[in-house]
């Protein structure tokens, strides 16, 4: 029998509560339907991996596990608004206790991460990416009062960000395991978070550094990724374009811009941290804001690489994030988090304030 776990409503939070996860029996999966009752196709921008929805009124396979959706049905609105093993443990998230190896992050003298990007080789700070970037590609075009380029450092308390704060009730997102396989399938909008107004507006202050031309449009996403992921002999890059996905159904991409700069240093997003690219696809070079600060739990899965590792908000029990002093040369480590209403012991990759924010290599092999 397969078994369904089932949230009712998606949370203004944009991300799944696993802890308020229940499973039970059930003869059949009934079908999910995401969004306004599948009024049109959206076409494919972020095809990652061949997906396919269970028709309505056909028997899914015994060993599918639908394990959350989220959905919405109206028009936007302006708001003011090597392989690696693994354990399970049912248990609460209370069980899970982070300790770190230093001091939190001063969020006003952050390190650009611009010198640490790097074309050769994975290392721990660092951002190994596939291509040395375009010298004359966009974003932004003048650096903000908030980067101290001379010392190195930018201070997050006072970055400008996208005015605006636009509703998209037609945001879609779904996370289904089916067997050895998790498939998640979005239309590119955030579910349960706003955006700003964009294109940025020649009166907003952000148009002082950063003009960014582009619409917000749906893009689909669609995504088969392993459920108990393989890591690489070697770390591999990341190449620009979706990396990843967060359960609010937007994309992740490197914390880069085009021409390899600190994306969330130098650019300019909206008070949740995205903005769109030159083909309307909305999303986000690090755990944005409006996810992270609601994650306030010891473990909270926020998102997927497209190697299949979970991407995880954890705090110690102060509440701090950890640095780079407690991670890996992928920006990851091993230690339990909450997965799909259980205590796992595996890799995952974990969000900072720090460069490379949440990801610094494929720990294991991206998803084709």
């Amino acid at each position: 029998m397969g078994a369904l776990v089932d949230l009712r409503h998606a949370t203004r939070l944009g991300v799944l509560p696993e802890g308020i996860l229940r499973t039970r029996p059930q003869p059949t999966v009934r079908c999910v339907a995401y969004g306004a009752a599948m009024r049109s196709p959206v076409p494919l921008v972020l095809a990652v991996a061949a997906f396919a929805l269970t028709a309505c009124g056909s028997t899914p396979d015994a060993s599918s596990t639908t394990v959350a959706s989220t959905t919405a049905d109206t028009s936007p609105d302006t708001s003011t608004l090597a392989t690696d093993s693994s354990s399970t443990t049912t248990a609460a998230d209370g069980t899970i206790v982070n300790t770190w190896v230093g001091p939190a992050a001063d969020l006003t003298t952050l390190p650009i991460g611009t010198p640490h990007v790097s074309t050769t080789g994975a290392a721990v700070g660092n951002l190994y990416v596939c291509d040395s970037g375009n010298p004359n590609g966009g974003g932004a075009f003048k650096a903000g009062p908030w980067l101290d380029e001379v010392a190195g450092t930018w201070d997050l308390t006072q970055k400008v960000s996208v005015q605006g704060a636009l509703d998209w009730p037609m945001a879609q997102y779904s996370e289904t395991v089916e067997g050895d396989l998790r498939v998640i399938a979005s239309n590119g909008l955030p579910v349960g978070n706003v955006t700003g107004t964009f294109p940025v507006a020649a009166d907003d202050p952000a148009f002082n550094y950063d003009r960014n031309p582009n619409t917000i449009g749906e893009s689909a996403l669609s995504v088969s990724l392993p459920v108990t992921p393989t890591a690489g002999a070697t770390p591999t890059c990341l190449s620009k374009g979706a990396i990843g996905v967060l359960r609010n159904g937007v994309a992740l991409f490197a914390p880069v811009d085009e021409r390899n700069r600190d994306a969330v240093a130098y650019e300019t997003q909206d008070q949740c941290d995205g903005h769109p690219q030159q083909t309307g696809v909305y999303h986000y070079h690090d755990i944005p804001s409006c996810v992270r600060d609601a994650s306030t739990g010891a473990s909270t899965v926020v998102g997927f690489a497209y190697d299949g590792y979970p991407i995880v908000a954890e705090r110690s029990a102060n509440g701090d994030l950890p640095t780079n002093a407690d991670l890996d040369e992928c920006h990851g480590r091993t230690s339990p988090i909450l997965l799909d209403g259980e205590v796992v012991t595996t890799y995952h990759y974990s969000a900072t304030y720090e460069f490379p924010y949440f990801i610094g290599c494929f720990h294991g092999t991206k998803v084709a």
